[in-house]
């Protein structure tokens, strides 16, 4: 298309029928607890070309999946040949402030209050987003075949720049720690998409109302925010506890403090978020299991224990070697004398990953309390 190409209006563009099955699926996305409902051409993503300079650069360092699905990332026809639109559905998952504050939680957390306890991202705190929505998505898939329509439907695990086609959706705007950002629900919110054949009138793009702010820039606490609206996974707090399988940089894992999956900083200094409101979604809930447990705890779990008490969580994806790897650095910033003897037997396990992470986080411990065997 040429700068000059005449573009029809959408009332030429899309009779009653097409208006009417986007307002028939919109309603149907709320029915099913979807908090936004949008749509965008299937067209390439706006920033195609950056995401091809950042897999240049290494910055999504072990996340190799993203340069596998590279071509079909750049364009969305790649994946559902003939598809027309893009549907991005927006679900919100904020539980409040603090964790664990719920009466059922409560007591149990307040046994725990007196032994170092770690940080988990609020997106993990209850069942697996995964899971919840993809069962949504299922029933909109159904939905839309009754109008004819094929398609395709994504997760966060599929190769979609889902943030761009958001942002063209109008579901949020680019903030410039690169997460979206609503007006109503601020950052806490899950992206899905859903590639159709069918040809539906699109929604305007959001305007970015970020303005001179940098809150989140100046929040991130490994500097992971190179830039505005740039990233280095390397040091993102979330890569290094979730995505990286392998040993944690030496010269990060004191910054890490006591987040042990994932980390919301970025997000908790948005100003948007002030308007943000709890989620209508029950099974985003937080549980006892990542609310109210004393770190050294989690050393005592064994690999069944560990995928018993994580089942359908998202936390069971980094399997018990990273999320003991995680708790041992943890331990290593904020433990005591009496972490020291939970820490001495995971420094014993069998996995070398949890050992050479509990042999660590011990020096580090006897380091801080001048204290020596």
């Amino acid at each position: 298309m040429t700068a000059t190409a005449k573009i029809d209006p959408p009332s030429q563009r899309f009779g009653a029928a097409d208006n009417e099955v986007k307002a028939r699926l919109v309603e149907f996305a709320r029915t099913l607890g979807f908090d936004s409902c949008r749509v965008a051409a299937c067209s390439p993503p706006a920033h195609a070309d950056e995401f091809d300079d950042w897999l240049d650069e290494g910055a999504h360092g072990e996340m190799e999946y993203m340069a596998r699905g590279e071509d079909k990332r750049r364009d969305p026809q790649k994946i559902l040949p003939s598809a027309k639109s893009i549907i991005v559905l927006g679900l919100n998952y904020f539980q409040g402030v603090e964790a664990g504050v719920s009466p059922a939680n409560r007591a149990a957390a307040d046994t725990a209050a007196t032994a170092s306890r770690g940080r988990i991202a609020r997106y993990a705190w209850g069942d697996d987003y995964h899971d919840v929505t993809a069962a949504k998505l299922d029933k909109i898939d159904i939905f839309l075949r009754e109008f004819g329509g094929q398609q395709k439907c994504y997760v966060d695990t599929g190769p979609v720049l889902e943030r761009d086609h958001a942002a063209q959706a109008g579901i949020g705007w680019h903030g410039k720690s690169t997460m979206l950002i609503n007006e109503k629900l601020g950052t806490w919110f899950f992206l899905a998409e859903i590639l159709t054949t069918l040809e539906l009138p699109a929604d305007d793009p959001a305007r970015d109302r970020c303005g001179t702010c940098e809150r989140c820039i100046n929040a991130c606490p490994t500097g992971a925010i190179t830039a505005p609206h740039k990233l280095d996974a390397r040091r993102c707090i979330s890569y290094l506890t979730i995505e990286l399988k392998s040993s944690i940089p030496l010269e990060l894992r004191s910054l890490i403090g006591d987040r042990i999956f994932g980390c919301d900083d970025c997000l908790d200094a948005c100003p948007w978020n002030r308007f943000a409101k709890v989620s209508r979604e029950s099974a985003f809930a937080a549980r006892k299991s990542t609310t109210a447990y004393a770190l050294r705890d989690y050393l005592r779990l064994d690999e069944v224990e560990f995928r018993d008490r994580f089942r359908n969580s998202p936390i069971k994806r980094i399997k018990r070697r990273g999320f003991l790897r995680n708790v041992c650095v943890a331990l290593g910033n904020i433990g005591t004398r009496e972490d020291l003897p939970a820490l001495e037997r995971a420094a014993l396990d069998s996995e070398p990953l949890i050992a050479e992470h509990a042999a660590w986080a011990i020096n580090r411990i006897r380091e801080r309390s001048g204290f020596q065997k």
